[in-house]
């Protein structure tokens, strides 16, 4: 165990975490809404600290992260627990284990150890994720210290569900995020993931002037979020508060955990977001979790070369250099490339 960073203590040996947005006001031998942050005598301590579930060598284009050092890899980590609990999450096994009272789980693990491996595997980055990387924030935010000092860049594959300190204290590490900007509805973020909708909205911006390279995911989920009036207005948060060349990521859902009365999503409910994507001025949108012909691939917006083709988690071909521009028309294309 570790004590918990962003925290204060009250009267009665209770304290209230400060962690994120649900400010969660705990008793002596409770827990947070997270499940893996408890009140011991009135000092809160993280349990998952060090305490790795999944660790794995992945293609940073699973993140998704498709701007950000492509066809590299990123040593990837988790451990149990997340401050949401959506009905369709794929990890649910391991996210919501501390919500249904399993015990806290998960492989010994130093800061040291994580990075060691990082540079034994020749990976370009360290990604905090599987599960919400804030709710192990202290073990991500000493991790990244090292891996800086390494040259590994650090990435968070987050809900966005932070409250500003925690992000602005882990700013000078952070190099970037894929943000799940699940709906534009705060009535869908309360029902089906037990959370709001504007918290995610600050930290995003906050994220942008904090000069952290920033890609958007959003799960559509048929009849829930996928109307063109909403597509719309994500669309044009996007493309007003973060800027016309964020890359916006389209990803089908399957049925799966609490969900299982939806039908997948159609290829054609891609097609149909990504043109509405691109027709409100976004440079960068892509699909993902269904294969669509050319939805995958970044083009020049100036002159429609095709830069970088994939195929999947697969780069196959990239014409972008270390400097980061179009090499038929020398256009700067955004993102982190060297």
């Amino acid at each position: 165990m570790k004590e918990a960073l962003f925290y204060k203590k009250l009267e009665a040996q209770k304290v209230q975490c400060e962690l994120c947005p649900h400010n969660c006001l705990i008793v002596q031998g409770g827990r947070g809404v997270c499940g893996v942050r408890e009140n011991r005598q009135g000092i809160l301590y993280s349990l998952v600290y060090g305490k790795i579930i999944s660790a794995q060598v992945d293609p940073i284009e699973k993140k998704p992260l498709f701007h950000f050092l492509p066809g590299s890899t990123s040593c990837s980590v988790a451990t149990v627990g997340c401050n949401f609990r959506c009905d369709f999450c794929q990890n649910y096994g391991i996210s919501q284990a501390p919500r249904e009272k399993k015990p806290i789980v998960g492989q010994e693990t130093s800061p040291e150890e994580v990075v060691a491996t990082a540079v034994a595997q020749g990976c370009q980055s360290i990604s905090y994720t599987y599960t919400e990387p804030t709710i192990f924030f202290e073990f991500a935010y000493d991790c990244a210290r090292l891996a800086k000092a390494k040259g590994i860049r650090n990435i968070f594959v987050t809900n966005g569900f932070t409250n500003p300190a925690p992000i602005e204290l882990i700013a000078p590490y952070l190099d970037a995020a894929n943000v799940d900007l699940k709906s534009f509805r705060d009535d869908y973020y309360k029902k089906i993931c037990g959370g709001r909708l504007t918290p995610v909205l600050d930290t995003l911006r906050l994220m942008k002037k904090l000069r952290i390279w920033v890609e958007i995911t959003t799960l559509l989920i048929p009849g829930l979020n996928d109307s063109d009036q909403e597509l719309k207005e994500l669309a044009a948060f996007i493309k007003n508060e973060l800027g016309e060349e964020t890359p916006w990521h389209l990803s089908a859902f399957f049925p799966t955990y609490k969900m299982l009365d939806k039908p997948p999503t159609p290829e054609a409910t891609l097609r149909r977001a990504r043109e509405i994507g691109l027709a409100a001025g976004l440079k960068y949108v892509y699909t993902g979790n269904l294969p669509v012909q050319g939805a995958e691939d970044t083009y020049c917006p100036q002159c429609g070369q095709p830069l970088i083709t994939r195929a999947g988690f697969l780069v196959l071909s990239n014409l972008i250099d270390g400097e980061g521009v179009c090499p038929k028309c020398a256009r700067p294309i955004a993102g982190v490339w060297r």
